[in-house]
Order: C-alpha cells, then sequence, then structure tokens
C-alpha cells in the first residue's frame, strides 16, 4: 500500500532545517531551466505520486505532487475533462508539483486562465518540516489567507509542494483553428476587435518563421465553445479577415507544438541568444524591437530571442507598456549575468521576504530561485 503521509520528505526537510543544508527542490526537473540556478542538495517528489481522489461530477481532483502531469491527464481524459490551461511540459516526466510551482500555461491562458485560478487546496510541509493544508476541494472553502494559491509560482521557495486539489473542466464540445494572413499590426488590431465581441475566443498565436526566406506573417486562432457558437464564429471571422479553416487534425498537433516550444521558432538562432518572455497588456501596439516575435494570448505573451546584452532595452520597453520581461531561457553560452527577472519593487520585495520568513525561517528552500 502507498504510504499515508510524505515521512521520507518530512525527515530530508528537518534534517535540512536543522542543519541550514540548502535543498533544491524538483519533481523530474523538465523546468530546471527556468528562474535562476540553484545550488543544494537535490530533493525530488517523484516517489511521492498518485491520484487520490477524482470527483468527474463534482470537477474536481486531488493528486500527489510528484505524479506525472501526463498520468493525470490521462485519468482526467478518460472522463471527458482536461486542465484547460493547457500546462506545458517541457519534457518527459513533467509532474503536477512541478506544474504549480511554476505556474506556467499555455496557449488557452489568456481565456481560459492560468494555474493559480484552479487550486482549490493543497498541502506542502514548510521549513520547520510541518505538513500544513490549506484551503479544501470546493471554491468556497477559500477564506482569509488564500495561501494555496500563493504556492502557484513560488517556484518552490516557500515550501515542498505534497498534494494538490485542482478544478477541471469537460472538454469543449466543439472546436476550429482559422489561418489569417496578416502582418503584425493587423493582427493585433483583429485580435482586439473580436476580444471585444462575443466570441469563443480560446488561444491566437501570430507567428513569421524568420528561418525560411519569403515565409507569411500568420495569424492562428482557435475556438472552443457549443458546437454552435463555434460553426458561427468560425464562417464570420473567416469572411470578415480573409482567414480560412485549419483541419483539427492538423491543428491539434500545431498547438501541442506551440505549448511546448517545438514550433521552429523556438530553435535558437545562436548560442549567444536567449529567449525572452515579455508579459504586456493585451491591447499594447507592435514594439519597436529589432526581433522576430511570436504572439500569444491575444497580445499579452510576446516570445523573442535576443542576446544577453539586450536585456536593458527589452526591459525598458516591457516597462514603458506595463509590463515585463523575463529571460526565459537563457544563452547557450551564459548570460553574462543578467537576472532572469526583472527587479521587484521595494514593497513586493519586502512582502516576499517577509513570507520565506514566515514559511521557510532556514532559507532552505530553493534559496535564488526567484533571483
Amino acid at each position: 500500500m502507498p504510504p499515508e503521509n510524505p515521512r521520507e520528505l518530512i525527515d530530508r526537510v528537518r534534517a535540512a532545517s536543522a542543519a541550514r543544508t540548502p535543498l533544491r527542490i524538483a519533481g523530474n526537473g523538465t523546468k530546471a531551466f527556468y528562474g535562476e540556478q540553484v545550488a543544494g542538495a537535490p530533493l525530488s517528489t517523484r516517489e511521492w505520486a498518485g491520484v487520490t481522489s477524482h470527483e468527474p461530477s463534482e470537477l474536481v481532483v486531488t493528486v500527489r505532487a510528484g505524479t506525472p502531469l501526463a498520468e493525470l491527464e490521462t485519468v482526467l481524459a478518460e472522463k471527458g475533462q482536461c486542465l484547460p490551461f493547457e500546462p506545458p511540459h517541457f519534457g518527459p516526466g513533467a509532474t503536477v508539483g512541478g506544474m504549480v510551482a511554476s505556474a506556467l500555461a499555455g496557449p488557452a491562458r489568456a481565456s481560459a486562465g492560468g494555474v493559480r485560478d484552479f487550486v482549490l487546496g493543497l498541502q506542502l510541509i514548510n521549513g520547520k518540516g510541518e505538513w500544513l493544508t490549506f484551503g479544501g476541494q470546493v471554491m468556497k472553502n477559500v477564506a482569509g489567507y488564500d495561501v494555496s494559491r500563493l504556492m502557484a509560482g513560488s517556484m518552490g521557495t516557500l515550501g515542498v509542494i505534497t498534494d494538490v486539489s485542482l478544478k477541471v473542466l469537460p472538454f469543449a464540445p466543439a472546436e476550429a483553428t482559422l489561418v489569417f494572413p496578416l502582418s503584425q499590426a493587423d493582427a493585433l488590431a483583429q485580435l482586439h476587435r473580436w476580444g471585444g465581441q462575443p466570441l469563443p475566443l480560446n488561444a491566437s498565436c501570430y507567428v513569421k518563421d524568420d528561418t525560411q526566406p519569403d515565409a507569411p506573417e500568420l495569424l492562428f486562432v482557435r475556438l472552443r465553445g457549443a458546437k454552435a457558437a463555434v460553426e458561427a464564429a468560425a464562417e464570420r471571422m473567416a469572411q470578415e479577415a480573409g482567414g480560412t479553416r485549419m483541419d483539427n487534425a492538423q491543428a491539434g498537433p500545431d498547438w501541442t507544438d506551440c505549448r511546448e516550444q517545438r514550433l521552429p521558432f523556438f530553435s535558437a538562432p545562436g548560442a549567444e541568444h536567449g529567449l525572452w518572455r515579455l508579459s504586456l497588456p493585451q491591447t499594447t501596439p507592435v514594439l519597436a524591437l529589432p526581433y522576430a516575435q511570436l504572439i500569444e494570448w491575444h497580445g499579452a505573451l510576446r516570445w523573442l530571442w535576443a542576446p544577453a546584452s539586450a536585456a536593458r532595452e527589452l526591459r525598458s520597453t516591457a516597462a514603458q507598456a506595463g509590463g515585463h520581461a523575463t529571460l526565459f531561457r537563457a544563452p547557450a553560452s551564459g548570460d553574462a549575468g543578467v537576472p532572469r527577472f526583472d527587479a521587484q519593487s521595494a514593497a513586493l520585495t519586502t512582502i516576499q521576504q517577509r513570507l520565506r520568513a514566515e514559511f521557510d525561517p532556514a532559507g532552505i528552500f530553493n534559496p535564488g530561485r526567484l533571483g
């Protein structure tokens, strides 16, 4: 029988806390590239795995952190359900704990919501080796400080997530993908117009493959929802912006490749280039930057390859637009000491330090991961 509590993880944390030995928390390490690199003894959650509860009629699943994400998605699919925020795997063996800790979401993020929006409750081991429970299995259980959602995106700096309860949703009854030959400016303008209308928009991706001469600029838009709504919107949008409809058998793998960053755009153009992620307001116009971009989330997420020396330019441009820039994947030749994340305000830094002092007083969890 599987163990009833993560005793081995608890003992490891208590020993590390007593010795003030840093711990590098990970599942299978598929997102180890994300954030600042961490030194410390590895602490893996892989052995603490399994779906412990699934209530399809209640749209709730509870799962251990070391459970492979693919396994969870298979269990949900058997009941016609899914994680609507489409978390990326970035390699085989990606775990549920890594999904929550990184809070990374796929193409549907702008329409469906992010990881944090679907976390109902969780259990974690804090820096004192205490196994704590926050939240529950229904939305109304959330009261006071919503600690469970605070863990989404904490990158393992506040505790070892052991179990998480998630809200899930049924697969959409219908889906359609349209492709439009539009320039970046026209694509953004069209997305902004559609965004203000009652259309079943689910995901979008603007891209120009600069590795191919004379490659067209293309906007892909995915619709999901009731069949009648999807069909009506697809016909209307195709006529309005000169689009054509793709076969779902072709479009499905393309969206997966977008989520997993396997499209040609995501191949590094050179060892000195890193992959930058610019998070901006959706209505931000075309940026005056000399780098090709892939744009998701209806304009809110912009990917580009640039050398580390462009950090100041990219971060200044993003800040002027009301957003921020992250060095998502460091250059193969090194990042020249460029921080992965933007500098925080003094107020946010103070809050972060107080949270860490409360959850991890010895400072042993992924020290420096967030910069």
